[in-house]
């Protein structure tokens, strides 16, 4: 394994699980939570670099998809008050990954009810093994574990909405779960969308370049041209954003896939910047470095 190989995928782990020295050393208390409204019953929570946050409002409540940080718990609940005074009644986790999931304990412990993929509670009750960095996050308490699960696809009426859950497999992980307010016309991709930056796919535990891109393809099929999308990390965008990150992806993938059938090592990929084009429109996030290191794996093992 290069150097330059574990080095971006241990940029990528850490940003995004939020389990490295970038994630607990910063200073919480200066971060902000940004409220965007989508509609008048659904708003977009963001901040602290982890998942962004759908909230759906209305007379049976409060429903949150994602939890983001526990250390920034106080914060999202206030934020969540300045929409809707309701109590929060249920919480959807769209993966496992930790800037999705640690704020599940403080809110069950709260009353509210936990709901994922199946996959997500087997892999938060068990301890994840990252072999090629060495590292290990131990298993979260019993009370962040979701407590309605289910394989392939469920419905959820609430507050007056029908919100479709899909799981898509083998696509940023493998518990990847998207919702779909159909009478707002909303669509929280989780992370299987980043909006205006590089994403992270996370091919250790079951996603790969070419399930991202299956996966952005059955969603636009999903939504139409007035759909707002709620992407897992970046600004609030919509089909024509959706459509560009697929664009990004297929162009960076196949630039490697033909990079990688000439032979070319990860470091002669990387020199060869298959990502310029794009460089310049990015929003901080995962580096360039880290997304093309993450595809070449993904791509030359196979």
């Amino acid at each position: 394994m290069s150097i330059h190989y574990k080095k971006g995928l241990f940029i990528a782990l850490f940003v995004l699980l939020g389990v490295c020295l970038s994630a607990f050393a910063q200073d919480f208390d200066k971060i902000q939570i940004q409220t965007v409204k989508v509609t008048e019953s659904v708003y977009m929570l963001a901040g602290g670099g982890g998942g962004n946050i759908g909230v759906c409002v209305g007379q049976d409540g409060v429903l949150l998809v994602d939890s983001q940080f526990a250390q920034l718990m106080e914060k999202i609940k206030a934020a969540v008050t300045k929409i809707s005074s309701a109590p929060i009644r249920l919480v959807c986790n769209t993966n496992w990954h930790y800037d999705h999931v640690s704020g599940n304990e403080v809110l069950a412990n709260s009353g509210a009810l936990i709901i994922a993929h199946e996959k997500t509670r087997e892999r938060m009750a068990e301890e994840q093994n990252f072999p090629e960095f060495g590292q290990k996050i131990p298993p979260f308490p019993e009370p962040a574990l979701p407590v309605v699960c289910f394989n392939k696809a469920l419905t959820l009426h609430f507050n007056g909405e029908e919100i479709q859950v899909t799981h898509i497999p083998r696509a940023h992980s493998d518990a990847d779960l998207v919702f779909f307010f159909r009478k707002a016309n909303v669509i929280h991709t989780g992370d299987i969308c980043f909006s205006k930056v590089y994403p992270f796919i996370d091919v250790t535990h079951g996603g790969s370049v070419d399930g991202v891109l299956e996966a952005v393809d059955k969603i636009w099929g999903m939504i139409d041209a007035n759909t707002k999308v709620i992407p897992g990390h970046g600004p609030l965008t919509d089909r024509e954003g959706l459509k560009a990150y697929r664009d990004m992806l297929a162009a960076v993938r196949e630039r490697i896939a033909s990079l990688i059938k000439e032979g070319k090592t990860l470091e002669q990929v990387l020199a060869a910047k298959p990502t310029a084009d794009f460089d310049k429109t990015m929003l901080p996030g995962v580096p360039a470095e880290t997304f093309v290191t993450v595809v070449y794996n993904d791509l030359a093992k196979r």
